[in-house]
């Protein structure tokens, strides 16, 4: 008989005066330390200045919170928008802020970053290049948050390494039994490191022969080439996606499939500009 993993852990950390901690708020605020680390590490042997980087941070920041949000909504609550207009609107602008939606974070950073390329006359592809690294990271703990509560569960599995969620905290879908499942949010974690350290070894060794563009287009085809088969391992995460062939996750995987395609045909059609 095998002996699986019990996943027991609470969402909540702790509480102050009454607030609670959560794991998931906890891991956004580490991807978010994590990540202006690694992005002053590389500002700095690239010579350029850490206001530049605070500047790019506040970017990235703003851009994450804003484009995830109003992603998770347009992508997974639509037909709440066709039936309550209203009701949907101050629903994505209401705390506690419980939808997020990575689709829309990587649409509001790469419309970030284009505002600040401008405002700082540098490359648009320089300026990702450097800040996908950070985003690998950043991906790892949020998908790390994810596992501490219980979301995002896989489906029922066989495999050794399969988790038993107790604490599950999606309701409303009467296959979260308690079985032994994928641990998809680890599988995500375990690739966004993966992923952080080729980065940072690329940038490392091979950033003065390469085209801007390459890491960033490496960045999203890695992700959600990944993204699209794992998401054969999840449960859905609302109801109508169970009459669809793909889900929701895969189908908005394709366009940014085929945008890093874009970017890598734009990047060796131009090649790289030194910056002044």
């Amino acid at each position: 008989m095998l002996t699986y993993i019990d996943w027991h852990t609470s969402p909540e950390i702790f509480e102050v005066f009454g607030f609670p901690i959560r794991w998931y708020g906890l891991m956004f605020a580490m991807a978010f330390l994590a990540g202006y680390q690694v992005l002053s590490y590389i500002f700095k042997k690239e010579s350029r200045s850490l206001e530049e980087a605070d500047e790019l941070l506040l970017y990235a920041m703003i851009a994450t919170v804003v484009g995830a949000r109003m992603g998770h909504y347009f992508f997974y609550e639509y037909p709440l928008l066709l039936s309550d207009p209203v009701k949907f609107f101050i629903s994505m602008i209401k705390p506690p802020y419980a939808g997020l939606a990575s689709h829309g974070a990587v649409i509001g950073m790469l419309i970030a970053f284009y505002l600040y390329s401008k405002k700082r006359n540098v490359p648009y592809l320089y300026v990702t290049d450097r800040v996908v690294p950070t985003a690998a990271l950043g991906g790892a703990f949020i998908r790390f948050g994810n596992l501490m509560n219980s979301e995002i569960v896989g489906k029922q599995t066989d495999v050794p390494w399969a988790f038993n969620f107790f604490n599950d905290p999606s309701l409303g879908h009467d296959y979260f039994e308690v079985v032994p499942r994928h641990p998809s949010q680890l599988y995500e974690c375990l690739s966004c490191l993966v992923l952080f350290v080729i980065l940072m070894w690329f940038w490392s060794r091979k950033k003065q022969n390469t085209t801007n563009g390459f890491m960033t287009a490496f960045f999203l085809l890695f992700v959600f080439i990944l993204r699209f088969f794992y998401e054969f391992l999840k449960e859905n995460q609302v109801s109508f996606e169970d009459q669809m062939t793909f889900n929701m996750g895969q189908w908005l995987s394709v366009p940014v499939i085929l945008f890093a395609i874009g970017i890598l045909v734009y990047a060796f059609r131009n090649p790289k500009k030194e910056l002044k």
